[in-house]
């Protein structure tokens, strides 16, 4: 199995995009409601990721606070670390993963509960979120010369 590649099509890709912004811009906000940074797009991947794969997966407690990855901020090289630690996490747990276990956290989910399902449910959040931070991107970095919705600091 190399779910890692499928993996890395998207979280390198979004550290990409995230370091395109630069530290200038990668904590502002687009003038949309609800919307997030795209430091908080891709933070919120890394901890959504981590707790699938590590603790819905294999049944290790990863502490996760999904709130408080909508309200973090950081530099594009805190971002860097976070998505380097939790790449080569996976790729020391990929080993371990039966793709037919099923997951340990006893959740119903609206998917068949083994670990395989709970991968592609992990390619399908990174496909979304991909392109949320796409959005992002163009609104913060092209918004004010097209007249569209400006941004604000969080």
């Amino acid at each position: 199995m190399d779910h890692l590649f499928l993996i890395r099509r998207h979280l390198e890709p979004m550290l990409e995009i995230a370091a395109s912004l630069g530290d200038d811009l990668v904590n502002e906000v687009p003038g949309l409601p609800g919307a997030n940074s795209a430091y908080q797009i891709v933070f919120h991947c890394c901890g959504m990721f981590e707790w699938w794969t590590r603790e819905a997966i294999l049944g290790i407690d990863v502490g996760r606070d999904r709130a408080a990855e909508f309200e973090a901020a950081g530099t594009v090289e805190l971002l860097r670390r976070r998505v380097r630690q939790v790449v080569a996490q996976f790729d020391e747990d990929e080993p371990r993963i039966d793709l037919d276990a099923p997951l340990r956290d006893g959740r119903d989910e609206p998917f068949a509960p083994t670990a395989r399902n709970a991968l592609l449910h992990v390619l399908e959040e990174l496909a979304q979120h991909h392109g949320q931070l796409e959005l992002t991107r163009d609104l913060l970095a092209d918004g004010p010369a097209r007249g569209l919705p400006g941004s604000r600091s969080r």
